[in-house]
């Protein structure tokens, strides 16, 4: 086995080193995420992803402790010490009527999860993850800023052009301690204590680019953002068989006031004639607000499953959220609340099977249906997706107690509508992960 712990180990510095160098660069390339706090992360492992990211009622998948983020009472049915690190990529393609379309792929971090179990039905889980990402920059250029003779001098015509240029960068990113575990035989509870923590900023510059010498001018908002959210959840399990069981589940965040320190800041600048940008001025405006609050909307997820013990699962979550709460430095951000429709399913044709390797894969399908709490245009923008995906345990030492899968999954989506001018986005999600079960900590009986 020491092969693959040092594969795990190699693997999880790679993520901690693309996670370092992509501090500073947007990871989304979206411009519905310059709404709100960006583009909200779904905190899922790919394991859940693939399943069409049900979550709120599932705990071991596939045979393998499996750390849910999503509801902490799962922590409850963690026996193994169990660390979970992984990377994703999103592949957007943008379309909009009149204009070719447009595409960006993006790497970074997913997640670096881990729990110990601290008793023989509670454990003890913490790691850190993203909440939202903003990326985006466009440009719209609007005629009638002056005019300019032809070159015969005979007539005026209308040649000179205004760009509206809009970019943001940044998000929060989610660092959690979580404790679940059980009641009796059925019930289990558990809750998260977050610390949500990052930079918003955006942008807007208005340009002259047709009059020689003209001054431009640029706004830049930046809001610092820290603060503690909290999450619960619970599940019950009704033992149909031994190896049969119906999961319910429901989990909550509280939606907590945040900590930001808001800055507003215009300034101005010229270009040169090589085209270099110039510093014409100081900025004009330059203020800030350290007793500033952000207000997170609550969400409610409600979840149901139905596992064979390592032959299938399938389930189905219904998630919404208040997110017309919303508000950055006290002024709502003008969203609607949302709505997510999740349903999916594994399948394992055989877990014992010794001359088939493929029949102990686990093969994930689902669908995403989502009301999002976006209304551009007076237009409400709906996301549609279905994903797929891969459990591939990795041979090991019948002897050891270590266990390693590692979870692929991709989820193909669309986003918003051509009508109304507005873009659709059209996107391929890949998730890729490294699973580690292990008895760490335990003390072994030898007769």
């Amino acid at each position: 086995m020491i092969k693959y712990t040092r594969l795990f180990i190699t693997f999880l510095l790679a993520i901690i080193i693309t996670k370092t160098q992509a501090q500073s660069t947007a990871t989304t390339s979206s411009p519905y995420s310059k709404f709100g706090i960006g583009d909200i992360d779904n905190q899922l492992m790919p394991q859940n992803i693939g399943m069409g990211g049900i979550a709120t009622a599932t705990n071991n998948i596939g045979g393998y402790n499996s750390i849910n983020v999503i509801n902490p009472a799962s922590y409850g049915k963690i026996f193994f010490t169990t660390i979970d690190a992984g990377v994703s990529t999103n592949v957007l393609t943008l379309s909009k009527n009149g204009f070719a379309d447009s595409r960006n792929a993006n790497t970074r971090l997913s997640h670096i999860v881990m729990a110990f179990p601290v008793t023989k039905n509670s454990a003890l889980s913490f790691g850190i993850l993203p909440y939202s990402e903003i990326g985006y920059n466009y440009k719209t250029s609007q005629k009638g800023f002056g005019t300019s003779p032809t070159p015969s001098g005979s007539a005026n015509v209308d040649t000179n052009v205004t760009n509206y240029i809009y970019s943001g960068e940044g998000g929060l990113t989610k660092a959690y301690l979580g404790y679940g575990f059980g009641i009796g035989r059925h019930l289990t509870v558990g809750a998260n204590v977050s610390f949500i923590f990052g930079n918003l900023k955006q942008f807007q510059s208005t340009e002259l680019p047709g009059l020689a010498g003209a001054i431009d001018s640029r706004i830049e908002e930046d809001n610092k953002v820290n603060g503690v959210n909290f999450d619960y959840g619970a599940q019950y399990t009704v033992d149909l068989s031994a190896t049969k069981h119906l999961v319910l589940g429901y989990s909550a965040s509280v939606g907590n006031r945040l900590n930001e320190q808001s800055g507003y800041i215009v300034s101005q600048y010229y270009y040169d004639q090589s085209g270099n940008q110039q510093v014409a001025a100081d900025s004009i405006i330059n203020t800030q607000n350290p007793n500033a609050k952000l207000q997170l909307p609550r969400i409610n997820h409600f979840g149901i499953s139905f596992q064979k013990d390592n032959s299938f699962l399938v389930g189905a979550d219904f998630s919404m959220g208040n997110w017309s709460d919303l508000s950055i430095a006290g002024v709502n951000a003008g969203l609607q609340n949302n709505k997510i429709f999740n349903i999916g399913g594994q399948i394992t044709p055989n877990a014992n099977a010794l001359s088939n390797y493929f029949a102990l894969w686990d093969y994930r399908l689902g669908f995403i249906y989502e009301q999002t709490y976006l209304n551009v245009n007076n237009v409400n923008l709906n996301r549609y997706a279905v994903t797929f995906g891969l459990g591939i345990p990795l041979p090991h030492d019948r002897a050891s107690s270590a266990f390693y899968k590692i979870n692929f999954s991709a989820e193909i989506g669309r986003r918003g509508t051509l009508t109304s001018d507005l873009i659709q986005e059209k996107y391929v999600n890949f998730h890729l992960a490294f699973l580690l079960n292990d008895r760490w900590f335990q003390r072994f009986k030898f007769e």
